[in-house]
């Protein structure tokens, strides 16, 4: 069974120096239908305006994963961690017992375009940490990349949760499968482009409750490479 949520239909807000799209509930934004799936709590697609960002600000208890899409991210944190992000790259922040962190718009004339997801930790109270690493574009075409999992499996960011995260860029017409142990979910999240999921079509911003099914067949629908982001869940 799949489920789509059309882009349009998600929450969203146009604050100005920040337009987001919440595919879940996400603060001022409340649909008792789409508080999250499985472990999968958010998933934000933010357009955030040069120089501008989100200040200091707390989380916990939570794993926490940015994708960026276009621009550069500027990330400080409590751990003492500081980074710029650029496309490619995803970032793993386990907030754990508590941290605080900062994210901006490096630029100063570029807007900044990024998926921000969160998922619900397995356990609570494990102590705060942060992973970055690059995934090349020639390791995620026209295949499924892991860039997250619970075990830091090929070279993936470690996520305290039986979820794994993949990434792919699919030309038009090419093909990709994942097959689905039995009584495990799948999310399929369309960050550019279209795809055709077991024949049903998913545009840019939709996305995929996936129930019941054994495998997955995703194809490339648009003309340039289509970008996606696939949760195998338990």
């Amino acid at each position: 069974m799949i489920t789509l949520r059309p882009a349009a239909e998600r929450g969203h807000f146009d604050h100005g120096w920040l337009n987001t799209y919440h595919t879940f509930s996400f603060a001022d934004y409340l649909d008792p239908h789409h508080m999250s799936f499985g472990p999968l709590r958010v998933i934000n697609e933010d357009r955030v305006a040069p120089a501008m960002g989100f200040p200091t600000h707390p989380h916990r208890d939570m794993e926490i994963i940015t994708y960026v899409l276009e621009g550069e991210l500027s990330h400080k944190d409590s751990m003492g961690n500081g980074s710029t992000m650029r496309p490619g790259e995803v970032q793993r922040m386990s907030a754990g017992t508590g941290v605080r962190h900062s994210e901006f718009n490096s630029s100063e004339t570029e807007p900044l375009h990024l998926l921000q997801i969160w998922i619900i930790p397995d356990s609570d109270g494990f102590p705060p940490s942060y992973e970055q690493k690059d995934f090349p574009t020639a390791e995620k075409l026209d295949r499924l990349r892991l860039v997250a999992s619970p075990d830091g499996a090929d070279g993936s960011v470690t996520i305290h949760q039986d979820t794994r995260v993949y990434v792919s860029l699919l030309e038009k017409g090419k093909s990709v499968k994942h097959e689905l142990a039995p009584k495990r979910k799948a999310w399929i999240q369309v960050a550019r482009g279209s795809v055709l999921v077991n024949g049903k079509e998913l545009k840019q911003g939709d996305g995929a409750g996936i129930e019941k099914e054994a495998a997955l067949d995703i194809t490339g629908a648009s003309d340039a490479p289509a970008e996606i982001l696939l949760f195998d869940m338990a």
